[in-house]
């Protein structure tokens, strides 16, 4: 199989994925599918690594560990293609759930928050007292 032929290999996720086991290990690194499974035995971090990262855009978990310019160069070997991007789905942007817009100055919240320290330090004086009056005088 020739680069030319290499460049125009499109495959599926679906097919991508079906390449998921010790004896068949498929992964998508940045648009280009990469047959690794002769190199499970050799990854450093071990095939565990590699087998969890199929089935998926392995991009970000490849990029996260910061290979190096030899590890990113010794991939070129394992090239089969590359993914048809349509086949992946798009990334759902996270969009925070709407919460009801906190006021500082609701009179009710504010009261309970100074009865909250100003209750107990009433007990406690109260406390401090109660023992200092009942306290014997000593002799």
């Amino acid at each position: 199989m020739g680069v030319d032929d290499v460049n125009n290999k499109f495959f599926t996720l679906a097919d991508v994925s079906e390449h998921n086991t010790p004896k068949d290990c498929w992964l998508i690194i940045a648009g280009k599918v990469f047959d690794v499974t002769k190199f499970l035995e050799d990854h450093p971090g071990g095939d565990e690594v590699l087998l969890s990262a199929t089935g998926k855009d392995a991009t970000d978990d490849f990029e996260d560990v910061g290979h190096s310019s030899s590890a990113r160069a010794m991939m070129e070997e394992f090239y089969i293609g590359n993914i048809d991007s349509a086949s992946i789905p798009t990334k759902k942007k996270y969009v925070p759930p709407k919460q009801p817009h906190y006021n500082q100055d609701k009179t009710n919240e504010f009261v309970i928050k100074i009865l909250q320290f100003l209750v107990p330090m009433l007990i406690l004086g109260l406390a401090v007292a109660i023992r200092f009056y009942t306290k014997a005088p000593s002799s």
